[in-house]
């Protein structure tokens, strides 16, 4: 339209793009043609900053302040000052009158504060609660994230300002912080009651369940405590296997076979779609590969993605069963979500550098669920999802082969280096698979600094307080696959709270006169709760 030198029409051509908190800079002559054409109000330029509030995005509030009248331009830059620098802002917000848009500035800015200095958040938030008439609805979103963020920094008194949290400003997250801190303090009737105080929904999660068990054996409740492990413990994850090893009982995995059906076997590979899509991956292209089986398998029944996964499994394709076998009894096929992989050598590059096969498939299991060109928005590549800095490192320490970054989406490259920072990560932690884990996702720097403040804490206590969400779930995530494939590997498993070695002992790798926990199949146990997937790569972040 506007190379013929029409009008534009907001809702025709506009309101989708509008609706966008961040756009293209290609978009820029297309909304300066529209401010031209007086399509944009006051109305619909407050409308996009007030989403690009709530969605961070400061640089599109910036690029709408001159578009807004010039009694209103101080507001939306103070917005803007607010998302970029909060501390500036709230130094500055004694002097803003106390008008709606100021009183917005002042919470977002308060609110972001305090996920990075909750203290100085604190400290301004003492000063502007009488200058500024904050809406209710305001004022519990400033204690919401005060009394969070805090929690997430342990500060004294974060237990006792959970609790005073008013019922409006509560969330999911303040109510499992206030366990959490519970747990920090090691006060199990601080923790029972934070868990009785969440709703049923959220008491029902897995890790709540196994600390209410927890709790309720520190309090003299053995028989209730008892109860509660035992529900647990028939289900195949991290705190299923923590229940059972409470009780000093096999593990309920329950694996489920495949059914031969060669009919059905030769009727898919007789589908284009999906032999196509087998020679891609044959010929190293896997991204047309899975392009091509998404295609071909578009609305297929449960039955066939099952064979497809077993007939994709049989090729070296393990990613696709990861991926496709994620929810229902598929999650009971344990050789095709766990697959072993033998002809990449992980089994015997672990041995040699001294940790446990075991932990090693875990690791790769929860770092890219055997996807052999994963590459995560910070640059991590292949199985194992290592940097390429990281990477040159580890071959020059250990004397090993560097190409390339190109060279660790080769399968048994990537094992082989990955396996040495695992090591690496390991020996930092006299061995500790599970701190080493949580250095992979977040860093040992970041480790350090938890066990300083928290290294007294026994592991499963230490894990639940970890300020990452990300991190958390994945040192579980690890562990419980660690179970997984150690008893792939050899039918029983070592017991999960031994893998959980104390801070500061020295873990021995298993051996022949290692004690084992036995696998057995309880008829009530469901489907497999274990994750299908990795979770999305990025930076952990406090949650």
């Amino acid at each position: 339209k506007l190379a013929h030198g029409d009008q534009l029409d907001f809702e025709q051509d506009l309101a989708a793009l509008w609706a966008r908190p961040r756009l293209p800079d290609a978009c820029a002559p297309v909304l300066s043609a529209a401010q031209a054409q007086g399509l944009l109000t006051d109305t619909r330029l407050w409308t996009r900053i007030d989403r690009a509030a709530d969605a961070g995005v400061a640089s599109t509030i910036a690029g709408l302040v001159d578009w807004l009248p010039p009694a209103e331009q101080a507001s939306a830059q103070q917005l803007a000052l607010a998302l970029r620098d909060p501390a500036g802002a709230l130094a500055k917000a004694s002097s803003w009158p106390d008008t709606p848009r100021d009183r917005q500035a002042a919470t977002l800015a308060l609110t972001r504060l305090a996920r990075r200095q909750s203290n100085s958040a604190d400290s301004a938030w003492q000063q502007l609660q009488s200058h500024f008439s904050f809406s209710q609805q305001q004022r519990n979103q400033i204690l919401h994230a005060l009394a969070l963020f805090h929690a997430t920094d342990f500060d004294d008194g974060a237990l006792a300002r959970l609790i005073a949290l008013p019922p409006a400003a509560q969330s999911d997250s303040t109510r499992e912080w206030r366990v959490r801190v519970a747990l920090a303090r090691m006060n199990w009737a601080a923790v029972l009651a934070a868990i009785d105080a969440m709703p049923a929904s959220q008491q029902q999660d897995g890790e709540w369940q196994y600390f209410r068990a927890r709790a309720l054996a520190a309090t003299g409740h053995a028989e209730p405590a008892r109860q509660q492990f035992a529900t647990l413990a028939d289900k195949p994850t991290f705190f299923g296997f923590l229940a059972a090893d409470q009780l000093q009982q096999p593990y309920a995995i329950c694996p489920l076979t495949l059914a031969d059906d060669s009919r059905r076997e030769q009727q898919l590979l007789s589908q284009a779609g999906l032999r196509r899509a087998f020679e891609l991956f044959a010929v190293d292209l896997p991204a047309l590969a899975r392009r091509e089986w998404r295609q071909a398998l578009q609305g297929a029944d449960e039955v066939t993605l099952r064979i497809a996964a077993d007939l994709a499994n049989r090729r070296g394709w393990y990613d696709r069963a990861v991926f496709t076998l994620n929810s229902g009894e598929a999650l009971r096929l344990y050789d095709l979500r766990f697959p072993l992989a033998s002809q990449d050598g992980l089994v015997p590059q672990a041995e040699q550098a001294d940790i446990e096969p075991a932990w090693a498939y875990g690791i790769l299991r929860a770092e890219s669920a055997w996807m052999s060109d994963a590459r995560s928005g910070a640059d991590a590549r292949g199985l194992m999802q290592l940097l390429p800095g990281t990477a040159a490192l580890v071959a020059k320490r250990d004397g090993l082969p560097w190409t390339g970054a190109a060279s660790l989406y080769e399968p048994s490259t990537n094992i082989v280096l990955g396996t040495r920072y695992l090591a690496q990560m390991a020996q930092r932690f006299n061995g500790s698979a599970w701190l080493a884990s949580a250095a992979y996702n977040a860093g040992p720097n970041r480790v350090d600094q938890w066990l300083a403040a928290r290294g007294t804490l026994a592991p499963a206590l230490f894990v639940a307080t970890i300020p990452f969400k990300e991190t958390r779930e994945y040192v579980a995530r690890v562990m419980a696959f660690s179970v997984i494939y150690d008893w792939r590997l050899h039918g029983t498993a070592v017991p999960l709270t031994m893998r959980l070695s104390p801070i500061g002992q020295p873990y021995a790798l298993p051996n022949k006169g290692t004690p084992r926990r036995a696998i057995s199949c309880p008829a009530t146990t469901p489907a497999a709760a274990s994750s299908a997937a990795p979770a999305a790569p990025g930076t952990a972040t406090r949650g």
